[in-house]
């Protein structure tokens, strides 16, 4: 008896090798559990739907696959959703006309919340701007800017809330009155020495968050005597040259529009426009008499070597941009040229022959994607690039052109998208570098 409970009591090394084999016969049945569970999920529909189908977004509609396998444009969706409303504007409207979209929605949609301006009430009612002289003509751009921004939400009475500050300066307005450049550079300088004296703003950042606006020559050759006012101040104007001063990242290129404008807009008339290239105007720039000299025997391009005369008949001239594909903006004693905002608001999509000319919100708008740009020095060869690009690309131009009819018309009081605007949209991006 002794003997055989001896026998029955199992030794401690075999006890503990007994106990080693249920570990690792656990250890390996958990493991190929996991593996089929795990092989098991990777077949699941609910796990397969996760990743074939983009995650819900509030007030967004998911609708394909393909909208899941690209994430930037499902962001752009709700960028649009969110910050358009029911403008109607969508992606398909507006991804050939600016350079990011989605960035140019968004902050506009915070300037127009945010954006506050002051303007100095000092100065000369007789000199200084307080009412626009007239809104017509090749000034027109600068009399409806004073007249928008006093009537915007932009503006504030309470200088400590602003974020730039308007001198409201109008060299026109002085040269209206018979005013010498000698002697308005002279009365500048008085007032913007007088501001400096009299509010603590502009030594804050030396005139970074200033601004004023000028259109033409006038208020350029002006203010140029003021050397502390163009270098610090932002100037809007409309003579944007590369080589005379003008400063891209700091300086603001306003639009010359000359409105109102004789005839409707031009818009969705391919077919009626049979004329190649159009240009009518006065040889008052070296480029324009080459142009003239070249092609105005051309039976392709429409070279007029003058201004067409109201005595061939009614608007003869405005009713040219109806029946041609690219309208020719040559420079002339300036950069710019009125002729870039006709031939947009007639529909012709505009030819930039002009050397160091900072297009008007060229940080904003592609111009490749509804302008031709080509080199004065390429004038030569103008029939033949213009050829190339009926061919191709005129169509896709021609839609994308009035698209951005909007942005260059002023009106009054200013409404969205409008000249103003994106004016205001320009100095807006500005006042984001200045530090004080």
């Amino acid at each position: 008896m002794t003997v055989g409970k001896h026998q029955q009591m199992p030794s401690p090394s075999s006890t503990f090798c007994s106990l080693q084999g249920s570990l690792f016969t656990f250890a390996v049945l958990t493991l190929i559990s996991f593996t089929y569970l795990s092989l098991r999920s990777l077949n699941s529909p609910q796990l397969h739907s996760h990743y074939s189908s983009p995650p819900q977004v509030p007030g967004v509609a998911v609708t394909t696959t393909l909208a899941a396998a690209d994430p930037e444009k499902k962001v752009r969706e709700t960028v649009e959703k969110e910050v358009d409303g029911n403008d109607g504007d969508g992606e398909d409207e507006i991804s050939d006309l600016y350079h990011n979209p989605e960035v140019f929605r968004l902050n506009y949609k915070e300037m127009e919340g945010k954006f506050k301006v002051y303007i100095y009430p000092d100065g000369d009612p007789n000199t200084f701007y307080q009412t626009p002289r007239k809104l017509t003509g090749k000034y027109a751009s600068e009399g409806y800017f004073f007249q928008n921004i006093r009537e915007s939400k932009f503006r504030t009475e309470d200088p400590d809330q602003a974020h730039m500050f308007f001198i409201p300066l109008s060299c026109h307005k002085m040269r209206g009155k018979g005013t010498s450049y000698e002697n308005m550079t002279i009365i500048v300088q008085n007032y913007v020495d007088s501001l400096i004296a009299k509010y603590p703003y502009w030594n804050r950042t030396l005139g970074a968050d200033h601004f004023f606006v000028t259109c033409h020559d006038v208020g350029v050759r002006a203010t140029e005597g003021v050397p502390f006012l163009v270098k610090n101040a932002i100037r809007v104007v409309c003579s944007p040259s590369y080589d005379v001063n003008f400063i891209p990242h700091k300086d603001v290129a306003l639009p010359q529009v000359l409105q109102p404008f004789a005839l409707p807009a031009g818009g969705n008339d391919i077919e009626n426009r049979t004329t190649l290239g159009f240009w009518a105007g006065h040889r008052n720039s070296k480029i324009r008499v080459i142009l003239a000299r070249v092609w105005e025997n051309d039976t392709e391009l429409d070279i007029s070597n003058n201004r067409i005369s109201r005595a061939t008949g009614n608007l003869v001239y405005q009713k040219r941009f109806y029946r041609t594909k690219f309208c020719i903006c040559p420079g002339g004693s300036q950069v710019n040229s009125a002729r870039i905002a006709d031939s947009i608001h007639y529909g012709c999509v505009p030819v930039i022959l002009s050397d160091y000319y900072d297009l008007p919100f060229n940080d904003i708008l592609d111009w490749h994607n509804f302008s031709v740009i080509v080199k004065e020095q390429d004038v030569y060869q103008l029939k033949q690039i213009l050829k190339a690009k009926s061919d191709v690309d005129f169509p896709a131009l021609h839609k994308n052109l009035v698209k951005v009819q909007k942005h260059f018309q002023w009106n009054s009081p200013p409404i969205k998208y409008d000249a103003f605007h994106m004016v205001m949209y320009d100095l807006w991006l500005r006042h984001h570098v200045i530090k004080y």
